[in-house]
C-alpha cells in the first residue's frame, strides 16, 4: 500500500449507534449497531459481528495468558444502515433544512435519521 492511500482519511456516512445490516460475507443478512468508526482504514466496527478468537500473552488481567473473543472492524462497503418501517438496508444521504442545518436521511425514502 502507498503512503498516499494510508493516509487518506475517507468520508463514513455512518455513526457511532446506528443499526445497519451486513450486506456480503460470511455474516450477510445479519444486523447489529456501530460501536466505531474508523475512517483512516474506511471500516466500522459491529457490535456482535466478525468476532475472532485471540491467543494473549500473559499480562495483568491475564496471568496465564488467554484465549479472548474480539470483534474486529468490516469495510464500510459490506454495510448499510436499516430502516426502521421497512427493515430493509438503505444508502444515506444529505439534506439542507429551512434552518441551514445539514441532516442525514434514508435515500430509499427520503426520511431523515433520527
Amino acid at each position: 500500500m502507498s503512503k498516499l492511500i494510508a493516509n487518506k482519511v475517507h468520508k463514513i456516512r455512518l455513526k457511532k449507534g446506528d443499526k445497519v445490516i451486513v450486506l456480503s460475507g460470511k455474516y450477510k443478512s445479519e444486523t447489529g449497531t456501530v460501536q466505531a468508526t474508523h475512517p483512516k482504514e474506511n471500516k466500522v466496527t459491529v457490535e456482535g459481528i466478525n468476532i475472532v478468537k485471540k491467543a494473549v500473552k500473559p499480562n495483568r488481567q491475564h496471568p496465564q495468558g488467554a484465549i479472548v473473543e474480539i470483534t474486529k472492524p468490516l469495510w464500510v462497503s459490506k454495510v448499510a444502515i436499516v430502516e426502521p418501517t421497512s427493515k430493509k438496508p438503505s444508502r444515506i444521504g444529505y439534506k439542507l433544512s429551512k434552518a441551514g442545518e445539514k441532516t442525514r436521511v434514508f435515500k430509499r425514502n427520503g426520511k431523515e435519521i433520527k
